[in-house]
């Protein structure tokens, strides 16, 4: 049995450019600064710079477990740090994801969003990251499904000896902080009247059944429900490992040929459909979006990540990119109805309860 391997994923929105569109290659510089310094004081092992629209994401690999109190600090701090330079150029929203104004422990319930994994690294780990933007964390259930879970989709589930039991899906429900494990594929069912309402309930990590070994895993913070008022949707995460009785790295990018229908874009308040995009696609504009979504292929070693593969800079997503615009445009010609704006239960932190409170002694009873 070898040392484990822990896989971090930390992003947060500290400041965009223009508005909500990107990110400032002076946060990037300071926030490649202190990976850096983590990097040559031990703390990890080795790291990469992510981005997407106008979220930093800090990917990095160590030997301190999750939830570790110093791994989390050095994030924070380095928010911070990225925070004081969006100060000083005038970035939108600024430090607008960190929810308190000292670290106390670990992320949790402080605003930046976190998928963490720990694992025994194999002979060849392939990995892939996926950074959305302009949605929330529910917008990974379809595709979590799909891959370890729909044989339409990965054929490794049907073929491959190792799969052939399915998987082991943890559920949390964000209302109630709850959370329950389906297997799969004999609770399948049970498993979709869940995770079908991902504005609640969303896949939080996947296990094989005869290891135990962890498979993926999601952030799952909701930033409005932790501020008690509208502050944006959530810029999730999400790390698949792949390959060797895990689906495949093309099983894993498989669903994303289908843009399907997420919750988020303008304020935080719209359906879209989650757009696969190259990284030098992932600027957000039309309308704050489309959401959309990059994906980052590390294959590591020892820890080290290597170097990363832009796996949406493929030709063959480029329907999936004209769907999504298709749809773009039917949802937008709503404007502010539903099904393009989100049901009233979803705009609950906007300016819903204020309208409501002002017009209050103007609703009598009808019939």
């Amino acid at each position: 049995m070898g040392e484990k391997i822990t896989l971090s994923i930390i992003k947060a929105d500290v400041g965009g450019w223009v508005g909500h569109s990107s990110v400032h290659p002076d946060l990037l510089s300071k926030t490649e600064e202190c990976l850096e310094n983590a990097k040559n004081q031990g703390l990890i092992i080795d790291y990469h710079r992510g981005k997407v629209g106008d979220d930093i994401a800090l990917i990095m690999t160590h030997r301190h477990g999750p939830d570790n109190e110093n791994i989390h600090k050095f994030a924070w701090e380095t928010f911070e740090a990225a925070t004081e330079v969006a100060k000083s150029l005038g970035q939108y929203g600024a430090g607008q994801d960190l929810l308190s104004d000292a670290f106390s422990g670990n992320l949790r319930g402080m605003g930046p969003g976190y998928a963490e994994i720990e694992f025994e690294e194999r002979t060849s780990e392939p990995v892939i990251v996926f950074l959305a933007d302009k949605t929330e964390p529910g917008a990974w259930n379809m595709p979590l499904y799909k891959i370890f879970a729909d044989p339409f989709n990965t054929i490794g589930l049907i073929i491959d000896p190792k799969m052939h039991q399915g998987f082991n899906f943890e559920v949390d429900d964000l209302i109630e902080h709850k959370k329950v494990v389906f297997s799969c594929p004999e609770e399948l069912y049970n498993l979709l009247i869940f995770i079908g309402a991902p504005g609640r309930f969303v896949v939080k990590s996947v296990f094989r059944k005869d290891t135990g070994e962890v498979a993926a895993a999601t952030s799952t913070q909701r930033l409005f429900f932790m501020a008690g008022r509208y502050v944006g949707k959530d810029d999730p995460v999400m790390v698949v490992r792949c390959q060797s009785g895990l689906p495949a790295v093309g099983e894993a990018l498989e669903p994303f040929a289908f843009p399907h229908l997420v919750a988020g874009w303008m304020r935080g308040s719209h359906h879209g459909p989650l757009m696969p995009v190259s990284w030098c696609d992932d600027t957000p504009t039309r309308f704050d979006g489309p959401p959309r979504v990059v994906a980052l292929g590390f294959q590591l070693k020892d820890g080290n990540l290597g170097t990363p593969r832009d796996m949406f800079a493929d030709k063959s997503y480029d329907k999936a990119r004209e769907i999504a615009l298709n749809a773009a445009d039917y949802l937008r010609r709503h404007g502010p109805f539903e099904p393009h704006r989100l049901p009233l239960e979803e705009m609950e932190y906007t300016t819903m309860p204020e309208v409501m409170e002002k017009l209050k002694d103007r609703f009598i009873k009808s019939g």
